[in-house]
C-alpha cells in the first residue's frame, strides 16, 4: 500500500513502452488455461493470486505449487508458490463456505524465474565470439484478509531482477486488488491494479542520470458465473482498462515488402474492443477432482496470428486432475506456428498429506 502514491499516471502508455514486459506471462499452467489473466475464479489454486492477490483463500493454506514452463528449446521457465493462512476470527470452526473462515488471514509467497538460454555474441559482420545469458527473476510477496463471508482484498510486494548480459535492472512494484462472491459462490467478481511501480535500478544511463523505466500497469476487472445445476462455469476477464490502445504501431500504414503497396494497419474499434478481453469454459464437476479449461485471448489471435496460415493461436486447452494427494495441471498452446507452449504444474495439499 506504500507503494500507491508512486507516479502510476505515467504508466498509463501504449504498448511496448515499458520495461518488465515478461510480468504479463501466465505463472502457471491454471493461469494459461484461463487465457493467460484471470482476476475472479477463487478456489484451491494458489498461483491465481499472481494476477489478483484477493483470490488467495481458506483453500490456498499450506498449499505448496510446482510449475514449469517450455516456450522454446533452451529456455527454462519455472515458479514455486506457498500459501500459508494464519490467524483467529471470532468464530472457531473450520472454514466450509460458510461463515467466516477460522484464519482469515491469507498469505503466499512465491518465486518465478525466467531463463531465455544461451544467445551468441557476433561481430559488425556476423562473425560468432562467445555465448551470454538473460534472466528474469520476480518474488512475489502476497497478503489478503477476509472482510465477512462474501469480500477480500489483497495486495502483494514484487521486487523483480533483470540480469541481460552485463545489463542489470531492479525494479519495485506491487499489486492491489478486491473480491467479491455470492454466498452460494455461483457469481464471483475480481477487480485489481496490477505492477504499480518502477525501476530503481536501471538497465542504462544517460547524461540526467539512470534511466528509469516504467512498469506495465495494467487494471483488470473479471466476472465469473458458474451454473447451479451444470458443471460449467464461464468467466470474462477485462484487462489493462487504464488504456484503449493496445497496438504496438502509430501509423496508418505501411508498405508491404513483397508487393510494394501500402497497407493500411489501422485496428478497427470492435477488434481494439475485443483485444481487451478473454473468455474462458470450465467444465468443474462438484467433486473437484478434475476440470477442463478451454480459453480464448483475441489480443494473443490477432498479434500472433499469421497471415494465410492456421494457427492455434489465441486458443488454450488445460485441464487438472488429482491424484491421491497431488494435483496435476497441463495445459496446452500455441504463440505462433510450429511453435507450441506446454506448462505443467505440480500442487500439494499439505495439510492432508499429514493427516
Amino acid at each position: 500500500m506504500v507503494l500507491l502514491p508512486l507516479p502510476a499516471n505515467a504508466q498509463f502508455v501504449g504498448s511496448g513502452s515499458s520495461a518488465f514486459t515478461f510480468l504479463s506471462l501466465p505463472a502457471s499452467a491454471r493461469i494459461n488455461a484461463l487465457g493467460g489473466s484471470n482476476v475472479s475464479v477463487r478456489d484451491a489454486e494458489v498461483s491465481t493470486a499472481m494476477c489478483n492477490p484477493a483470490l488467495l483463500g481458506a483453500m490456498t493454506d499450506n498449499v505448496l505449487q510446482l510449475n514449469f514452463t517450455h516456450y522454446m528449446p533452451g529456455t527454462m521457465f519455472g515458479s514455486v508458490i506457498y500459501g500459508h493462512n494464519f490467524g483467529r476470527s471470532k468464530i472457531e470452526k473450520p472454514y466450509t463456505g460458510d461463515g467466516e473462515p477460522d484464519k482469515p488471514n491469507y498469505f503466499a509467497v512465491g518465486v518465478h524465474y525466467y531463463d531465455y538460454g544461451k544467445m551468441t555474441y557476433a561481430d559488425n559482420v556476423g562473425n560468432p565470439y562467445g555465448t551470454f545469458t538473460a534472466k528474469d527473476i520476480l518474488i512475489n510477496a502476497m497478503y489478503a484478509r477476509q472482510l465477512g463471508e462474501q469480500f477480500c482484498v489483497g495486495v502483494a510486494l514484487k521486487p523483480i531482477i533483470s540480469v541481460y548480459e552485463r545489463y542489470t535492472s531492479f525494479a519495485l512494484g506491487a499489486d492491489v486488488g478486491a473480491h467479491f462472491q455470492t454466498k452460494d459462490t455461483t457469481f464471483q467478481m475480481g477487480l485489481t491494479l496490477q505492477n504499480i511501480g518502477t525501476q530503481v535500478k536501471g538497465f542504462y544511463s544517460t547524461e540526467g542520470g539512470q534511466k528509469l523505466e516504467m512498469l506495465p500497469l495494467n487494471l483488470q476487472l473479471g466476472l465469473n458465473y458458474r451454473f447451479p445445476h451444470a458443471p460449467l462455469r464461464l468467466s470474462m476477464t477485462i484487462h489493462n482498462i487504464q488504456r484503449w490502445n493496445l497496438n504496438y504501431e502509430y501509423t496508418n500504414g505501411h508498405i508491404d515488402p513483397y508487393t510494394g503497396t501500402m497497407e493500411n494497419t489501422q485496428v478497427q474499434w470492435y477488434d481494439m474492443m475485443f483485444r481487451h478481453a478473454i473468455f474462458a469454459l470450465d467444465i468443474v464437476p462438484k467433486s473437484d477432482r478434475f476440470y477442463l479449461t478451454l480459453s480464448y485471448n483475441h489480443r494473443r489471435r490477432a498479434e500472433l496470428n499469421l497471415k494465410d496460415q492456421r494457427s492455434f493461436a489465441g486458443f488454450a486447452v488445460g485441464g487438472g486432475i488429482r491424484i491421491y494427494k497431488f494435483n496435476v495441471a497441463f495445459t496446452f498452446s500455441q504463440l505462433t506456428r510450429n511453435n507450441y507452449t506446454y506448462q505443467v504444474g505440480l500442487t500439494l495439499d499439505i495439510n492432508s498429506m499429514l493427516k
